[in-house]
């Protein structure tokens, strides 16, 4: 009897290992909750923010806080959502409104409250987006360069990034639009800036996005060969993906998925795991971008699936876990290892990375 007790101990044993090493989805899930456990410790209610980080990355940080919370199918950061919306606004370190002087900080928030929404349905955060977005149009003009939104105000800078999101927030409000009417006009607005990026030269000939436009001759502006950031590359397969959605053209997944493979080939190491080609990482600006790669990568993986994409998440989520984390699970700049230093725009960007790994399942 004791044998037989004993032998049914071992194979149940045996069969737990078996399960677990073929679940990895729910090791993926288990990095996520501890990188939002840590990531929680520098969030601040009196500001709505997140110490050791700037407002833009704050806004990151609750869209990764929604999508975790999407994964997790739990309301336990609701309250933060709600939080952050009045805080941010009134605090010493806020902007009524969420407006401020450059036009891509506004496009973050914008995203953020998006995101916020499909996880609560509360119209609250919609209307915030929509009134961001409002604000954004005011920054589109037409004597340099033909269009496209500056960066900062009232008229400096024609990058990428302000761009992408500008299109991103447009195609998103379009497809939560209430009326025929308001979809029209997002759409209008969506369509319009994507057939100005495409035309911009800000594509270069490997697929991959530079940093923005040399605007000296304001009406021949030209790619100014600045770094291909891996945040350029991810922002634009979001803003395709949501604007296929509004209007579907094949062109749209298919430019998508060219830049995505350009990104995975050349912004990747030896093992698949994603780096910036500039030494820079310092600040609170670079630590992001690589996050907002990852998760737009799976916004394009959950209208197109492709086992490329796929497998890069896996492996940097991996990676991030065994490599560049340190006992109280934080993570670092350097995704391939070794774990640098910890702060909330690290912590969130590597959220984004597990957070993709988690959502494939």
């Amino acid at each position: 009897m004791i044998k037989r007790i004993a032998v049914r101990n071992l194979l149940s044993a045996a069969l737990l290992c078996i399960c677990a090493l073929s679940s990895p989805a729910q090791d993926f899930r288990a990095y996520s909750k501890a990188a939002v456990d840590s990531l929680q410790q520098w969030y601040t209610p009196q500001t709505g923010l997140y110490n050791t980080t700037g407002w833009w990355n704050s806004a990151n940080a609750i869209t990764a806080l929604a999508n975790y919370s999407r994964i997790a199918h739990t309301k336990k950061y609701r309250s933060i959502f709600k939080n952050t919306l009045h805080a941010a606004q009134t605090g010493p370190k806020g902007a009524p409104g969420f407006i401020n002087s450059y036009y891509d900080d506004e496009g973050w928030w914008a995203l953020a409250w998006i995101d916020a929404y499909d996880l609560t349905h509360d119209r609250r955060y919609l209307q915030t987006a929509a009134s961001i977005f409002t604000n954004m149009q005011s920054g589109w003009d037409t004597t340099a360069c033909g269009g496209g939104v500056w960066w900062k105000k009232p008229n400096h800078g024609k990058n990428a990034i302000e761009n992408e999101l500008f299109l991103d927030v447009a195609a998103s409000l379009a497809n939560r639009a209430r009326t025929p009417e308001q979809r029209a006009d997002y759409l209008a607005w969506a369509q319009k800036e994507w057939a100005w990026f495409r035309a911009s030269g800000m594509i270069n000939s490997d697929h991959l996005i530079n940093d923005g436009l040399n605007y000296r001759d304001p009406g021949h502006c030209t790619n100014n060969g600045g770094n291909t950031w891996s945040y350029n590359q991810g922002v634009i397969l979001g803003a395709l993906t949501e604007l296929n959605k509004a209007a579907p053209d094949p062109t749209l997944p298919a430019t998508a998925e060219a830049i995505a493979l350009a990104a995975i080939d050349h912004l990747t190491d030896a093992n698949g795991i994603l780096h910036e080609t500039s030494p820079a990482h310092t600040g609170g600006d670079v630590p992001q971008f690589k996050g907002i790669f990852s998760r737009n990568l799976m916004l394009l993986n959950e209208a197109f699936p492709n086992p490329r994409y796929q497998s890069f998440a896996r492996a940097n989520a991996q990676n991030l876990w065994t490599n560049d984390r340190d006992a109280a699970n934080h993570f670092g700049f350097y995704w391939a290892g070794p774990f640098d230093l910890a702060d909330a725009s690290r912590q969130s960007s590597a959220l984004d990375a597990l957070n993709a790994a988690a959502a494939l399942h």
